[in-house]
């Protein structure tokens, strides 16, 4: 008697036109993502590997692979280029990894918006964007590799969020076109609040095609580096600067010594030991950036203006948000890092508490941004000596214990790390409707059935 194909196989015989990646090094590369970051989720993850990877180009490749494995009831984990790091990307339960970087065509560009397929990579967009006079507003520092579908479904912020707050800040994100899991897929718009629904959720409650964001005006930026030797006179002029309403500015990120020793690229301009402040401000506000450095008696190390940035190819943007701690990585891997929400109106006595508790365990990055309110605020991605797991929860609690939310990201549960708690009923009936199986990315919501290839 023959034995039974198994569904994998079954699969690909199906649609053998499809582009399959069989490689078993390269299925467990392209089952990773830079959950590495964290010690935890690397013991955790590590050995986890997809049973495929398929690429598709159309829409109509995804539509005919998505029924194919609803009907065999086979786990699909959706992934743009991996950059992701919590573990977004990799499956808990085999199964099938739809890489989506083949499907990555610009839509249009109109006036202030754009949409784009959800494999495209985000520097591709500004370079359709920019030509008429447009940028992301919400950027992330991974921009050069990260795809649209990434950032919609496992990105916050990141530069351009001091103007326009997160990614899921009402009016950044306009649309989206979504398919659903099931043996006859749909394709349904949701636009709005609607669209948000899936938002930020590791594609664990929809398949996103095409995402239509807003954009800004483009500017002139003029990218520095501002040193100084005391903390809170950093803190302080940073700060000051995130305020100033006269200087407009794409990115303000604080680095406590010694997080700038760390940024070994850059070495040259931070000399050892010093506090540093990052910045992206329009150029006609040089003359203003320079007297508040001054008055705060910082010395400007490092200086290029727009034209300066596009010839060499080389941005300041590529240190800020998650790059810092990757470049942190490189030169000390015993690192790690958390991701701190602190309070308007009080970051700066709960940061300075912080360092008093923490200084030489837990080092100080962190960005300027508004909340969903408007407010400005911060974000921290401090820097962490990682000793033990316990140790860690210890300095998470530290942390939550003053009023400072820690969104952890050494877990993998969506409800323990971005969420901070059960998922409201509209995100719940967003995954009914549109992953009725379970098949999406299965482990990674709590609660939820867990499906095995």
């Amino acid at each position: 008697m023959n034995a039974p194909v198994p569904a994998i196989e079954q699969l690909q015989l199906e649609l053998p036109d499809l582009d399959w990646i069989n490689d078993p090094g390269r299925v467990a590369r392209l089952s990773q993502d830079f959950a590495w970051f964290s010690p935890v989720l690397k013991r955790q993850l590590e050995d986890k590997r997809a049973d495929t990877v398929v690429r598709p180009r159309t829409e109509d490749e995804i539509r005919r692979l998505v029924g194919a494995c609803a009907r065999r009831k086979l786990p699909i984990t959706i992934r743009g280029s991996g950059t992701g790091n919590y573990g977004q990307t990799t499956p808990l339960a085999g199964g099938v990894v739809l890489d989506m970087t083949g499907y990555n065509a610009m839509c249009w560009v109109r006036g202030g918006t754009a949409r784009a397929q959800a494999g495209i990579r985000l520097g591709d967009i500004e370079k359709a964007t920019r030509p008429t006079g447009h940028e992301f507003r919400c950027i992330p520092s991974t921009f050069r590799s990260a795809t649209l579908g990434g950032l919609f479904g496992g990105g916050f912020g990141g530069v351009g969020s001091i103007n326009y707050g997160p990614l899921g800040a009402p009016g950044n994100v306009l649309g989206i076109r979504a398919m659903t899991i099931e043996p006859e897929p749909q394709i349904v718009e949701l636009r709005g609040a609607e669209a948000l629904r899936m938002h930020h959720l590791w594609g664990t409650n929809g398949l996103v095609l095409e995402v239509e964001v807003a954009l800004a005006p483009a500017r002139p930026w003029l990218e520095t580096l501002v040193t100084f030797e005391r903390f809170d006179t950093a803190l302080a002029f940073a700060d000051a600067l995130a305020r100033a309403p006269g200087i407009d500015k794409r990115e303000v990120a604080f680095f406590g010594s010694p997080v700038p020793d760390h940024l070994g690229q850059l070495a040259e301009y931070l000399p050892k030991g010093c506090h540093a402040v990052l910045s992206l401000v329009d150029a006609p506000a040089e003359d203003a950036l320079k007297d508040l450095v001054a008055a705060h008696g910082g010395t400007v190390t490092y200086r290029r203006d727009a034209a300066e940035v596009a010839k060499s190819n080389r941005t300041l943007m590529e240190f800020t948000w998650n790059h810092t701690t990757l470049h942190a990585l490189r030169i000390d891997k015993s690192l790690t890092y958390l991701q701190s929400s602190f309070t308007p109106g009080q970051y700066i006595q709960q940061i300075t508490e912080m360092e008093a508790l923490l200084a030489g365990e837990v080092m100080m990055h962190i960005e300027f941004l508004r909340n969903l309110d408007g407010l400005l605020t911060c974000s921290g991605l401090q820097l962490v000596r990682f000793t033990t797991e316990e140790r860690l929860n210890d300095i998470i609690a530290i942390h939550r214990d003053r009023g400072i939310r820690i969104n952890n990201p050494h877990t993998f549960i969506v409800e323990d790390g971005k969420a901070g708690g059960a998922l409201p009923p509209e995100i719940l009936a967003v995954k009914a409707r549109f992953d009725p199986l379970g098949l999406l990315n299965p482990g990674k919501l709590r609660d939820w059935p867990v499906v095995s290839a």
